[in-house]
Protein backbone atom coordinates (compact mmCIF):
# COMPACT_ATOMS: atom_id res chain seq x y z
CA UNK A 1 0.00 0.00 0.00
CA UNK A 2 1.59 3.29 -0.97
CA UNK A 3 1.78 6.22 1.64
CA UNK A 4 -0.64 8.16 -0.02
CA UNK A 5 -3.70 8.70 2.04
CA UNK A 6 -6.82 7.25 0.47
CA UNK A 7 -8.46 10.40 0.59
CA UNK A 8 -7.64 12.31 -2.31
CA UNK A 9 -7.59 15.64 -1.19
CA UNK A 10 -5.22 14.52 0.99
CA UNK A 11 -2.67 13.89 -1.32
CA UNK A 12 0.44 15.71 -0.78
CA UNK A 13 1.78 18.61 -2.75
CA UNK A 14 4.90 16.78 -3.07
CA UNK A 15 2.54 13.71 -4.88
CA UNK A 16 0.33 16.03 -6.59
CA UNK A 17 3.42 17.53 -8.22
CA UNK A 18 5.00 14.22 -9.24
CA UNK A 19 1.68 12.86 -10.78
CA UNK A 20 1.04 16.13 -12.69
CA UNK A 21 4.50 15.87 -14.07
CA UNK A 22 4.11 12.26 -14.96
CA UNK A 23 0.75 12.88 -16.28
CA UNK A 24 2.10 15.80 -18.92
CA UNK A 25 5.15 13.72 -19.35
CA UNK A 26 3.20 10.10 -20.47
CA UNK A 27 0.57 12.19 -22.51
CA UNK A 28 2.62 14.41 -24.82
CA UNK A 29 4.83 10.71 -25.56
CA UNK A 30 1.49 9.09 -26.27
CA UNK A 31 0.37 11.94 -28.31
CA UNK A 32 3.51 13.01 -30.34
CA UNK A 33 3.34 9.02 -31.38
CA UNK A 34 0.03 9.52 -32.37
CA UNK A 35 0.68 12.46 -34.44
CA UNK A 36 3.60 11.58 -36.22
CA UNK A 37 1.43 9.29 -38.09
CA UNK A 38 -1.24 11.66 -38.38
CA UNK A 39 1.11 14.35 -40.07
CA UNK A 40 3.33 11.74 -42.02
CA UNK A 41 -0.02 10.24 -43.71
CA UNK A 42 -0.47 13.77 -44.87
CA UNK A 43 3.18 13.92 -46.36
CA UNK A 44 4.13 10.74 -47.18
CA UNK A 45 2.05 7.81 -46.88
CA UNK A 46 0.36 8.20 -49.73
CA UNK A 47 3.01 7.53 -51.88
CA UNK A 48 5.28 5.67 -49.79
CA UNK A 49 2.68 2.90 -49.20
CA UNK A 50 -0.79 3.52 -51.18
CA UNK A 51 0.96 4.96 -54.38
CA UNK A 52 -1.10 1.89 -56.78
CA UNK A 53 -4.50 3.74 -55.87
CA UNK A 54 -3.46 6.89 -57.68
CA UNK A 55 -2.75 10.21 -56.10
CA UNK A 56 -6.48 11.47 -55.08
CA UNK A 57 -7.52 8.11 -53.52
CA UNK A 58 -4.34 7.08 -52.18
CA UNK A 59 -4.56 10.58 -50.24
CA UNK A 60 -7.79 9.52 -49.02
CA UNK A 61 -7.16 5.83 -47.85
CA UNK A 62 -3.26 7.65 -46.27
CA UNK A 63 -5.98 9.49 -44.23
CA UNK A 64 -8.86 6.84 -43.69
CA UNK A 65 -5.81 5.21 -41.99
CA UNK A 66 -5.23 7.64 -39.35
CA UNK A 67 -9.22 7.10 -38.58
CA UNK A 68 -8.89 3.15 -38.75
CA UNK A 69 -7.02 3.20 -35.31
CA UNK A 70 -9.55 5.36 -33.83
CA UNK A 71 -12.00 2.34 -34.78
CA UNK A 72 -9.79 0.74 -32.19
CA UNK A 73 -9.99 2.72 -29.73
CA UNK A 74 -13.50 1.64 -27.89
CA UNK A 75 -11.69 -1.46 -27.73
CA UNK A 76 -8.53 0.06 -25.92
CA UNK A 77 -11.42 1.75 -23.40
CA UNK A 78 -12.99 -1.57 -22.98
CA UNK A 79 -9.77 -3.42 -21.59
CA UNK A 80 -8.17 -0.44 -19.93
CA UNK A 81 -11.37 0.65 -18.54
CA UNK A 82 -11.92 -2.89 -17.33
CA UNK A 83 -8.46 -4.11 -15.66
CA UNK A 84 -8.30 0.02 -14.77
CA UNK A 85 -11.43 -0.28 -12.75
CA UNK A 86 -10.24 -3.86 -11.76
CA UNK A 87 -6.37 -3.63 -10.90
CA UNK A 88 -5.70 -0.11 -11.14
CA UNK A 89 -5.08 3.33 -13.12
CA UNK A 90 -1.05 2.90 -12.92
CA UNK A 91 -0.42 -0.22 -14.38
CA UNK A 92 -2.36 0.57 -17.51
CA UNK A 93 -0.76 3.84 -17.96
CA UNK A 94 2.25 1.65 -18.03
CA UNK A 95 1.03 -0.38 -20.61
CA UNK A 96 -0.61 2.09 -22.84
CA UNK A 97 2.74 3.86 -23.14
CA UNK A 98 4.95 0.73 -24.16
CA UNK A 99 2.21 -0.59 -26.60
CA UNK A 100 2.44 3.10 -28.38
CA UNK A 101 5.77 3.53 -28.54
CA UNK A 102 6.65 -0.06 -29.91
CA UNK A 103 4.14 0.48 -32.37
CA UNK A 104 5.74 3.89 -33.50
CA UNK A 105 8.54 2.68 -33.29
CA UNK A 106 8.17 -0.11 -35.74
CA UNK A 107 6.62 1.89 -38.38
CA UNK A 108 9.91 3.83 -38.50
CA UNK A 109 11.42 0.34 -39.50
CA UNK A 110 8.79 -0.53 -42.36
CA UNK A 111 9.80 -1.20 -45.69
CA UNK A 112 7.56 0.54 -48.33
CA UNK A 113 5.32 -0.30 -51.13
CA UNK A 114 8.25 -0.21 -53.63
CA UNK A 115 10.26 -2.44 -51.84
CA UNK A 116 7.79 -5.40 -49.94
CA UNK A 117 4.64 -4.59 -51.84
CA UNK A 118 1.00 -5.41 -50.50
CA UNK A 119 2.78 -6.84 -47.02
CA UNK A 120 4.28 -2.75 -46.39
CA UNK A 121 0.61 -1.24 -46.04
CA UNK A 122 -0.68 -4.64 -43.88
CA UNK A 123 2.21 -4.11 -41.67
CA UNK A 124 1.46 -0.46 -41.71
CA UNK A 125 -2.27 -0.84 -40.82
CA UNK A 126 -2.01 -3.42 -38.06
CA UNK A 127 0.30 -0.84 -35.88
CA UNK A 128 -1.77 1.82 -36.28
CA UNK A 129 -4.62 -0.44 -35.25
CA UNK A 130 -2.01 -1.04 -32.00
CA UNK A 131 -1.56 2.67 -31.47
CA UNK A 132 -5.73 3.18 -31.77
CA UNK A 133 -5.63 0.11 -28.95
CA UNK A 134 -3.19 1.85 -26.64
CA UNK A 135 -4.79 5.77 -27.59
CA UNK A 136 -8.01 4.48 -26.23
CA UNK A 137 -6.65 3.29 -22.88
CA UNK A 138 -4.49 6.24 -22.07
CA UNK A 139 -6.72 8.96 -21.79
CA UNK A 140 -8.52 7.50 -18.94
CA UNK A 141 -5.80 6.61 -16.87
CA UNK A 142 -4.10 9.55 -17.12
CA UNK A 143 -6.72 11.85 -16.35
CA UNK A 144 -7.98 9.83 -13.39
CA UNK A 145 -4.44 9.48 -11.90
CA UNK A 146 -4.46 13.57 -12.24
CA UNK A 147 -7.94 14.02 -10.95
CA UNK A 148 -8.31 11.65 -8.21
CA UNK A 149 -4.67 13.14 -6.53
CA UNK A 150 -5.80 16.70 -6.88
CA UNK A 151 -7.59 18.90 -3.94
CA UNK A 152 -11.61 18.79 -4.69
CA UNK A 153 -11.10 22.53 -5.27
CA UNK A 154 -8.02 22.35 -8.25
CA UNK A 155 -9.30 19.99 -10.01
CA UNK A 156 -10.24 21.76 -13.29
CA UNK A 157 -6.66 22.95 -13.01
CA UNK A 158 -5.16 19.16 -12.15
CA UNK A 159 -6.80 18.16 -14.83
CA UNK A 160 -5.80 20.47 -17.56
CA UNK A 161 -2.00 18.34 -17.10
CA UNK A 162 -3.18 15.47 -19.14
CA UNK A 163 -4.94 17.63 -21.47
CA UNK A 164 -1.75 19.44 -22.08
CA UNK A 165 -0.06 16.31 -23.75
CA UNK A 166 -1.85 16.86 -27.05
CA UNK A 167 -0.60 20.57 -27.99
CA UNK A 168 2.41 19.60 -26.32
CA UNK A 169 2.25 16.52 -28.93
CA UNK A 170 1.41 18.36 -31.69
CA UNK A 171 4.58 20.53 -30.83
CA UNK A 172 7.08 18.14 -30.46
CA UNK A 173 5.88 16.43 -33.37
CA UNK A 174 5.01 19.48 -36.03
CA UNK A 175 9.06 20.83 -34.71
CA UNK A 176 11.13 17.73 -35.25
CA UNK A 177 8.88 17.15 -39.05
CA UNK A 178 10.15 20.87 -39.60
CA UNK A 179 13.61 20.10 -38.44
CA UNK A 180 13.65 16.89 -40.52
CA UNK A 181 12.26 18.29 -43.42
CA UNK A 182 13.76 21.61 -43.73
CA UNK A 183 17.32 21.00 -41.81
CA UNK A 184 17.94 17.59 -41.77
CA UNK A 185 16.71 15.92 -45.11
CA UNK A 186 14.78 18.13 -47.50
CA UNK A 187 13.17 17.92 -50.12
CA UNK A 188 13.60 14.06 -51.78
CA UNK A 189 15.76 12.55 -48.66
CA UNK A 190 12.89 13.42 -46.91
CA UNK A 191 11.07 11.22 -48.54
CA UNK A 192 13.63 8.55 -49.18
CA UNK A 193 14.65 8.55 -45.15
CA UNK A 194 13.86 11.46 -43.11
CA UNK A 195 10.54 10.81 -42.36
CA UNK A 196 11.58 7.41 -39.81
CA UNK A 197 13.77 9.14 -37.86
CA UNK A 198 10.81 11.06 -35.95
CA UNK A 199 9.23 7.44 -35.68
CA UNK A 200 12.32 5.97 -34.03
CA UNK A 201 12.81 8.66 -31.55
CA UNK A 202 9.74 7.45 -30.03
CA UNK A 203 12.06 4.62 -28.89
CA UNK A 204 14.20 7.04 -26.75
CA UNK A 205 10.91 8.68 -25.40
CA UNK A 206 9.39 5.33 -24.52
CA UNK A 207 12.87 4.73 -21.88
CA UNK A 208 11.75 8.24 -20.32
CA UNK A 209 8.15 7.79 -19.69
CA UNK A 210 8.39 4.35 -18.46
CA UNK A 211 10.68 5.76 -15.66
CA UNK A 212 8.02 8.90 -15.05
CA UNK A 213 5.28 7.19 -15.01
CA UNK A 214 6.72 4.17 -12.49
CA UNK A 215 7.59 6.45 -10.05
CA UNK A 216 4.56 7.41 -9.58
CA UNK A 217 2.03 6.30 -6.64
CA UNK A 218 -1.52 4.58 -7.61
CA UNK A 219 -4.94 6.91 -7.71
CA UNK A 220 -5.41 7.30 -3.95
CA UNK A 221 -9.05 6.35 -4.91
CA UNK A 222 -8.56 3.57 -6.32
CA UNK A 223 -6.39 2.34 -3.37
CA UNK A 224 -9.54 2.83 -1.07
CA UNK A 225 -11.85 0.87 -4.04
CA UNK A 226 -9.31 -2.09 -3.51
CA UNK A 227 -8.82 -1.91 0.30
CA UNK A 228 -12.60 -1.71 0.57
CA UNK A 229 -12.83 -4.15 -2.32
CA UNK A 230 -15.19 -2.50 -3.80
CA UNK A 231 -14.38 -3.18 -7.36
CA UNK A 232 -17.30 -3.38 -9.79
CA UNK A 233 -17.33 -7.39 -10.63
CA UNK A 234 -17.84 -6.21 -14.94
CA UNK A 235 -17.65 -2.58 -15.00
CA UNK A 236 -18.18 -1.91 -18.61
CA UNK A 237 -22.13 -4.08 -17.87
CA UNK A 238 -22.87 -1.87 -14.85
CA UNK A 239 -21.80 0.85 -17.08
CA UNK A 240 -24.35 0.71 -19.69
CA UNK A 241 -26.58 -1.15 -17.97
CA UNK A 242 -26.65 2.03 -15.18
CA UNK A 243 -25.24 4.90 -17.62
CA UNK A 244 -25.53 4.43 -21.07
CA UNK A 245 -27.35 7.72 -22.11
CA UNK A 246 -24.59 9.59 -19.89
CA UNK A 247 -22.09 8.34 -22.18
CA UNK A 248 -23.57 9.00 -25.68
CA UNK A 249 -24.05 12.89 -23.78
CA UNK A 250 -20.46 12.71 -22.93
CA UNK A 251 -19.16 11.42 -26.21
CA UNK A 252 -21.30 13.96 -28.36
CA UNK A 253 -19.73 16.87 -26.03
CA UNK A 254 -16.16 15.38 -27.26
CA UNK A 255 -17.02 15.17 -31.13
CA UNK A 256 -17.25 18.72 -31.67
CA UNK A 257 -13.60 19.72 -30.41
CA UNK A 258 -12.58 16.76 -31.77
CA UNK A 259 -13.31 17.10 -35.28
CA UNK A 260 -12.15 20.58 -34.95
CA UNK A 261 -8.60 19.47 -33.91
CA UNK A 262 -8.06 16.87 -36.12
CA UNK A 263 -8.28 19.38 -38.80
CA UNK A 264 -4.75 20.30 -38.03
CA UNK A 265 -3.43 17.35 -35.93
CA UNK A 266 -4.90 14.93 -38.57
CA UNK A 267 -3.12 16.22 -41.30
CA UNK A 268 -5.30 17.83 -43.23
CA UNK A 269 -4.37 21.56 -42.90
CA UNK A 270 -0.77 20.20 -43.64
CA UNK A 271 -2.10 18.36 -46.66
CA UNK A 272 -4.49 20.61 -48.08
CA UNK A 273 -1.92 23.55 -47.68
CA UNK A 274 1.31 21.92 -49.06
CA UNK A 275 -0.54 19.54 -51.77
CA UNK A 276 2.35 20.72 -54.88
CA UNK A 277 -1.01 19.52 -57.38
CA UNK A 278 -3.41 21.83 -55.04
CA UNK A 279 -4.75 25.10 -55.26
CA UNK A 280 -1.90 26.35 -52.28
CA UNK A 281 1.28 24.34 -53.15
CA UNK A 282 2.71 26.17 -49.91
CA UNK A 283 6.18 25.41 -48.37
CA UNK A 284 6.01 22.25 -46.12
CA UNK A 285 8.55 23.52 -43.60
CA UNK A 286 6.87 27.10 -42.92
CA UNK A 287 3.47 25.00 -42.73
CA UNK A 288 4.93 22.75 -40.25
CA UNK A 289 6.60 25.86 -38.26
CA UNK A 290 2.98 27.53 -38.60
CA UNK A 291 1.55 24.32 -37.00
CA UNK A 292 4.42 24.18 -34.26
CA UNK A 293 3.28 27.51 -33.29
CA UNK A 294 -0.57 27.59 -33.18
CA UNK A 295 0.40 24.38 -30.89
CA UNK A 296 2.11 26.70 -28.45
CA UNK A 297 -0.53 28.37 -28.28
CA UNK A 298 -3.04 25.49 -28.11
CA UNK A 299 -0.89 24.91 -25.04
CA UNK A 300 -1.80 28.16 -23.34
CA UNK A 301 -5.37 28.40 -24.14
CA UNK A 302 -5.90 24.65 -22.90
CA UNK A 303 -4.07 25.51 -19.41
CA UNK A 304 -6.02 28.64 -18.85
CA UNK A 305 -9.47 26.58 -19.59
CA UNK A 306 -8.34 24.48 -16.58
CA UNK A 307 -8.13 27.84 -14.04
CA UNK A 308 -11.41 28.89 -15.61
CA UNK A 309 -13.10 25.63 -14.73
CA UNK A 310 -12.62 26.13 -11.17
CA UNK A 311 -13.50 29.38 -11.29
CA UNK A 312 -16.34 29.53 -13.17
CA UNK A 313 -17.39 25.98 -13.75
CA UNK A 314 -16.45 23.10 -16.32
CA UNK A 315 -19.46 23.93 -18.15
CA UNK A 316 -19.84 27.35 -18.49
CA UNK A 317 -15.86 27.15 -19.84
CA UNK A 318 -16.98 24.12 -22.45
CA UNK A 319 -19.95 27.03 -23.68
CA UNK A 320 -17.29 29.42 -24.03
CA UNK A 321 -14.83 27.83 -25.59
CA UNK A 322 -17.60 26.08 -28.20
CA UNK A 323 -18.76 29.91 -28.62
CA UNK A 324 -15.32 30.98 -29.95
CA UNK A 325 -14.65 27.33 -32.38
CA UNK A 326 -18.39 28.79 -33.92
CA UNK A 327 -16.84 31.67 -34.46
CA UNK A 328 -13.25 30.96 -36.07
CA UNK A 329 -14.65 27.59 -38.02
CA UNK A 330 -15.15 30.17 -41.43
CA UNK A 331 -12.60 32.37 -40.80
CA UNK A 332 -9.13 29.50 -40.34
CA UNK A 333 -10.43 28.48 -44.10
CA UNK A 334 -10.91 31.84 -45.67
CA UNK A 335 -7.42 32.94 -43.88
CA UNK A 336 -5.90 29.34 -45.13
CA UNK A 337 -6.89 30.05 -48.49
CA UNK A 338 -5.15 33.05 -49.18
CA UNK A 339 -1.86 31.14 -49.87
CA UNK A 340 0.11 33.49 -47.38
CA UNK A 341 1.98 31.67 -44.25
CA UNK A 342 1.34 34.59 -41.90
CA UNK A 343 -2.51 34.95 -43.00
CA UNK A 344 -2.40 30.72 -42.18
CA UNK A 345 -1.04 30.82 -38.95
CA UNK A 346 -3.06 33.71 -37.44
CA UNK A 347 -6.19 31.42 -38.99
CA UNK A 348 -4.62 28.63 -36.84
CA UNK A 349 -3.74 30.84 -33.88
CA UNK A 350 -7.36 31.85 -33.67
CA UNK A 351 -8.43 28.39 -33.91
CA UNK A 352 -6.88 27.41 -30.87
CA UNK A 353 -8.98 29.85 -28.30
CA UNK A 354 -12.23 27.23 -28.87
CA UNK A 355 -10.17 24.36 -28.91
CA UNK A 356 -8.21 25.25 -26.32
CA UNK A 357 -11.07 26.19 -24.04
CA UNK A 358 -13.21 23.30 -24.63
CA UNK A 359 -10.60 20.62 -24.35
CA UNK A 360 -9.10 21.43 -20.90
CA UNK A 361 -12.22 21.19 -18.72
CA UNK A 362 -12.54 17.64 -19.94
CA UNK A 363 -10.91 15.28 -17.06
CA UNK A 364 -12.02 17.19 -14.67
CA UNK A 365 -15.65 17.09 -16.18
CA UNK A 366 -15.69 13.43 -17.07
CA UNK A 367 -14.15 12.50 -13.73
CA UNK A 368 -16.75 13.98 -11.84
CA UNK A 369 -19.51 12.55 -13.94
CA UNK A 370 -19.22 8.73 -13.83
CA UNK A 371 -18.98 6.40 -10.37
CA UNK A 372 -15.73 5.86 -8.31
CA UNK A 373 -16.24 2.04 -8.98
CA UNK A 374 -16.35 2.70 -12.93
CA UNK A 375 -15.06 5.44 -13.67
CA UNK A 376 -12.25 3.88 -15.57
CA UNK A 377 -14.34 2.47 -18.13
CA UNK A 378 -16.76 5.56 -18.20
CA UNK A 379 -14.36 8.74 -19.30
CA UNK A 380 -12.60 5.71 -21.88
CA UNK A 381 -15.12 4.58 -23.42
CA UNK A 382 -16.72 8.17 -23.58
CA UNK A 383 -14.06 9.77 -24.90
CA UNK A 384 -13.12 6.78 -27.78
CA UNK A 385 -16.86 7.44 -28.58
CA UNK A 386 -16.38 10.90 -28.91
CA UNK A 387 -13.02 10.66 -31.04
CA UNK A 388 -14.76 8.12 -33.50
CA UNK A 389 -17.89 10.44 -34.04
CA UNK A 390 -15.49 13.64 -34.20
CA UNK A 391 -11.72 13.21 -35.37
CA UNK A 392 -11.55 9.47 -36.72
CA UNK A 393 -12.60 10.21 -40.27
CA UNK A 394 -12.28 14.14 -40.27
CA UNK A 395 -9.40 14.19 -42.74
CA UNK A 396 -11.02 11.68 -45.33
CA UNK A 397 -14.41 13.50 -44.61
CA UNK A 398 -12.86 17.07 -45.24
CA UNK A 399 -10.85 15.92 -48.21
CA UNK A 400 -13.61 14.13 -49.62
CA UNK A 401 -15.82 17.16 -49.16
CA UNK A 402 -13.41 19.74 -50.98
CA UNK A 403 -13.25 17.20 -53.74
CA UNK A 404 -16.68 17.01 -54.34
CA UNK A 405 -17.50 20.55 -53.79
CA UNK A 406 -14.29 22.26 -55.01
CA UNK A 407 -14.20 24.10 -51.72
CA UNK A 408 -13.48 24.29 -48.27
CA UNK A 409 -16.50 25.73 -47.25
CA UNK A 410 -17.90 22.58 -46.85
CA UNK A 411 -15.36 21.60 -44.67
CA UNK A 412 -16.28 24.47 -42.16
CA UNK A 413 -19.90 23.87 -42.66
CA UNK A 414 -19.57 20.15 -41.51
CA UNK A 415 -17.44 21.45 -38.60
CA UNK A 416 -19.56 24.19 -37.63
CA UNK A 417 -22.65 21.25 -37.09
CA UNK A 418 -20.85 18.83 -35.32
CA UNK A 419 -19.58 21.85 -32.66
CA UNK A 420 -23.57 23.16 -32.58
CA UNK A 421 -24.09 19.23 -31.02
CA UNK A 422 -21.36 19.66 -28.95
CA UNK A 423 -22.96 22.10 -27.47
CA UNK A 424 -26.63 20.76 -27.16
CA UNK A 425 -24.53 18.17 -25.41
CA UNK A 426 -22.71 20.62 -22.94
CA UNK A 427 -26.72 21.61 -22.07
CA UNK A 428 -27.93 18.57 -21.41
CA UNK A 429 -24.76 17.91 -18.70
CA UNK A 430 -25.00 19.43 -15.47
CA UNK A 431 -21.66 20.84 -13.63
CA UNK A 432 -20.88 18.49 -10.84
CA UNK A 433 -17.84 20.82 -9.47
CA UNK A 434 -16.49 19.88 -6.22
CA UNK A 435 -18.13 16.23 -5.99
CA UNK A 436 -16.57 13.67 -3.48
CA UNK A 437 -15.10 11.39 -5.90
CA UNK A 438 -14.11 8.60 -3.22
CA UNK A 439 -16.18 5.39 -2.96
CA UNK A 440 -17.76 6.45 0.14
CA UNK A 441 -19.87 9.43 -2.24
CA UNK A 442 -20.48 6.86 -4.83
CA UNK A 443 -24.35 6.83 -4.46
CA UNK A 444 -24.37 10.55 -4.80
CA UNK A 445 -22.25 9.93 -7.85
CA UNK A 446 -24.71 7.42 -9.35
CA UNK A 447 -27.25 10.24 -10.19
CA UNK A 448 -27.49 13.90 -10.94
CA UNK A 449 -25.17 14.06 -14.18
CA UNK A 450 -27.80 15.03 -17.09
CA UNK A 451 -30.80 17.19 -16.58
CA UNK A 452 -32.77 14.17 -17.20
CA UNK A 453 -31.95 12.78 -13.26
CA UNK A 454 -34.17 14.13 -10.50
CA UNK A 455 -31.48 14.64 -8.15
CA UNK A 456 -28.76 16.79 -8.80
CA UNK A 457 -26.16 15.15 -7.04
CA UNK A 458 -24.04 19.19 -6.48
CA UNK A 459 -22.78 19.63 -3.31
CA UNK A 460 -21.44 23.17 -2.08
CA UNK A 461 -17.49 23.33 -1.86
Amino acid sequence: MSSVSIHPSRSTSKDQRRVAFATIIGTTIEWYDFFIYANMAGLVFATLFFEPAGSEIGILISFASVGLSFLFRPLGAFLAGHYGDKIGRKAMLVLTLILMGGATTLIGVLPTYASAGVVAPVLLLLLRIVQGISAGGEWGGAVLMAVEHAPRGKRGRFGSYPQLGVPLGMLLASGVLALMSGVVSPGEAFVQWGWRVPFLISFVLIIVGYVVRKSVDESPVFEEIAEKKQQARVPIVELFRKHSLLVIIAALLFAGNNAAGYMTTGGYVLNYSTNPEGPLAMDRTEVLLAVTGSAALWFGFTLLSGFLADKIGRKNTYLIGFSCQVLTVFPLFWLINTGDIWSLFLGLALFTVGLGLSYGPQAALYSELFPASIRFSGVSISYALGAILGGAFAPTIATALVQATGTTTSVATYLLLLTLISIGAAVLIRDRKGIDLSIRNQAEQEVGATIFDKRRGIPAE
